[in-house]
């Protein structure tokens, strides 16, 4: 329009210019050019205004200089279209849009007060072609936004197309519903179930599990296939899975409620898997969430979606089993290793405890006993270990017994043959040097610890059993069949002995006859129960110190004990635990949580609990892990009063989680 105005412009000038000329040569014809002008500026002045009408609805009906079907194949566009300027407000839509947006006369409104989704900002600054997702009345759009300029220096209108993909997020979400996933079961220490079960009952009790398995199944959808008698094959498809998941896997409860005279627990364990990209990898997840579950003590469901790990029950004690097949079998392997090797290396976790330490020690007994040199490694003792650390410094039959982690480090690098083993811990960070399992290519892992997301993969031999009281006692079966008549040190059997007696609360918590018998062959070898009473021994203050936590101890739920301290101290883990353990003894108390802070400032968190309440999923959801009946975690960069806050919150999360599953 600013074209046509300029000719009319030179056009009145041109003639206000010749009436001025005429006005010199005869009067009245320059009245008639002037009268001329003032007629042609007021018919002008209203052709522009009619013109400006015609323009705006030229917009609406966007008619951009386009022949009538270009015009109308846009307008009548079957999907919603939009014109927007860059800050958002609209200039042109078709019916389309309107219909979407349930309003009409929506010139000059804002895109952003229709749909609050919708930002143009960033669009308008890369002035690139962008997509965002809109909901809207149940049907989904995909928004692509496409930016018109007219010029460098013009900033443009934005072109915002949406594409109803209804139909094919409808389809996607039904795939991904009848995608096949894949739950292996197998039932806890069945062998041990049924050996507890009157020979009349066996088949009875078989045939029950089989059957509550199968009904759960059916009524999911599932087909299930029983592999053995204590394994079972199952195929879901990802909606019906859902729906386990939502109900928490119920069959946990089933089975364990299976009373037909049975006087040990019938639990489960299922691993679980999504559709991964082939059935092979499907199963082979399945199996790996399966191992996470029996890792873990079993009577629980492990699901594996993306290399994350969600857990469901773990409501029982692992079953101690009654045969000691395994540990002999292990023992051979270990022997083989040792026999292969230059040197051996053993470490426990960081701030290693009794067990640690007593389990490291009785590892050195044997690699002594097959004629082989290891050593320890060990960085810094501690206050819970400090009395064996300096008996063990100071019996000079022992030898050089501990290295630090340089010198483990020259070691691994200097010695082509050289074997790791680690000790009362899986996770490969909390070991004492972390660096030293990826140095040497051979490890061993001996463990009792419920299994957590951190594994060491790659180590040639796992002996991880859960059943077990103390990494001292797995050991310690070792020993026995690790040649025909070992003979064990004192002090190496003492610290053995000390590492199971810390951990069982001297003969108190996970005992089985399992561990009566190591420590029956411990004394055997000559351990002296009031010399390893002494390395448990700690000095007034610390006393002074338990006895003031333990007054500042709060019962919450009638039930579940949880104290503090405001000091920072240096042996904060053991105090914890030393805490801990007396809050149990208050009547009605069924778990107890210890919060202390230790010298740089970071937050340790010890529980305990009489079984009845898993404090290892509790730990767990603050980052810590341990066994159901003894956990324990750490915080960073978290004050006591949040970490307080973060407990309780864990612990009525906890609370609710199983008062929902009743």
């Amino acid at each position: 329009m600013k074209i046509e105005w300029k000719i009319y412009r030179a056009y009145l000038i041109s003639m206000a210019f010749f009436a001025v000329i005429f006005l010199q040569y005869n009067y009245y014809v320059s009245l008639l050019a002037v009268f001329w002008l003032i007629t042609l500026f007021f018919w002008n002045k209203k052709e522009l205004q009619k013109q400006n009408i015609e323009w705006t609805q030229y917009i609406e009906t966007l008619s951009l200089n386009m022949d009538y079907s270009t015009k109308q194949a846009i307008t009548n566009l079957p999907i919603p279209l939009c014109m927007c300027k860059v800050d958002g407000v609209i200039t042109w839509y078709n019916k389309k849009f309107s219909d979407i947006a349930m309003k009409k006369g929506l010139l000059g409104t804002n895109i952003n007060k229709i749909f609050e989704q919708i930002d143009l900002s960033d669009v308008a600054l890369t002035g690139e072609r962008e997509t965002t997702f809109l909901d809207v009345d149940s049907r989904k759009y995909r928004i692509v936004y496409y930016v018109v300029k007219t010029s460098k220096k013009d900033s443009g209108m934005v072109m915002l197309y949406f594409i109803d993909e209804t139909k094919y997020e409808d389809l996607a979400q039904e795939y991904q519903n009848t995608k096949t996933g894949i739950i292996l079961i197998q039932v806890d220490s069945f062998d041990e179930v049924l050996d507890n079960v009157e020979d009349s009952n066996r088949p009875v009790l078989e045939a029950t599990v089989e059957q509550k398995l199968k009904v759960w199944a059916e009524n999911y959808g599932a087909t299930i296939v029983k592999i053995n008698k204590d394994h079972y094959f199952v195929l879901v498809d990802e909606q019906n899975l859902q729906a386990m998941e939502d109900n928490k896997f119920s069959i946990l409860d089933e089975i364990r409620s299976i009373d037909v005279g049975n006087t040990l627990p019938v639990t489960l364990s299922l691993g679980i898997s999504g559709r991964a990209d082939t059935i092979s990898q499907t199963h082979d997840i399945a199996s790996s969430a399966l191992d996470m579950a029996l890792g873990r003590g079993g009577d629980q469901c492990v699901i594996k979606r993306n290399d994350r790990f969600t857990f469901y029950g773990g409501k029982s004690k692992a079953i101690e089993k009654k045969t000691r097949v395994k540990a002999r079998m292990i023992s051979y392997a270990l022997k083989d290793l040792i026999h292969a090797s230059d040197r051996v290396l053993i470490m426990g976790h960081t701030y290693p405890d009794l067990d640690a330490l007593g389990a490291a020690l009785g590892t050195f007994g044997i690699c002594r006993i097959l004629g082989k040199t290891a050593n320890i490694v060990l960085e810094n003792s501690n206050t819970s270990i400090d009395i064996l650390y300096e008996k063990i410094k100071q019996d000079d039959s022992m030898g050089t017994v501990f290295v630090n982690h340089e010198r483990a480090k020259r070691i691994c690098q200097n010695q082509d043959r050289v074997l790791v083993v680690v000790v009362d811990t899986h996770k490969p960070m909390l070991t004492e040097y972390p660096d030293l399992i990826h140095l040497c290519d051979r490890v061993v892992l001996i463990d009792h610890h419920r299994r957590g997301v951190e594994f060491i993969d790659d180590a040639v031999l796992v002996y991880h059993e859960t059943y077990a009281s103390s990494a001292s006692e797995m050991v310690t079966e070792v020993i026995q069949y690790i040649a025909d008549k070992p003979k064990l040190r004192t002090l190496e059997a003492e610290a053995l002995l000390a590492g199971i007696m810390l951990d069982t609360k001297n003969f108190s918590f996970k005992t089985g006859v399992r561990t009566f018998e190591a420590a029956a062959f411990l004394r055997k070898c000559g351990a002296d129960t009031v010399e390893v009473k002494s390395f448990f021994q700690g000095d007034v203050d610390s006393y002074m110190r338990i006895a003031e936590i333990v007054k500042n101890a709060k019962i919450i739920d009638g039930r579940i004990a949880i104290s503090y301290c405001d000091e920072r101290l240096s042996d904060s883990k053991l105090i914890a635990a030393k805490v801990a353990d007396e809050l149990l003894n208050i009547k009605g108390v069924i778990s107890s949580f210890v919060i202390t802070k230790n010298d740089s400032d970071v937050i340790q968190i010890s529980a305990r609990s009489f079984g009845k309440m898993n404090v290892q999923i509790i730990m767990e959801k603050l980052g810590g892990g341990g066994h159901m009946d003894t956990a324990a975690t750490q915080l960073q960069d978290v004050t006591l009063e949040e970490a307080m806050d973060r407990l309780e919150d864990s612990v009525m999360e906890y609370l609710n989680e199983e008062e929902n599953t009743k």
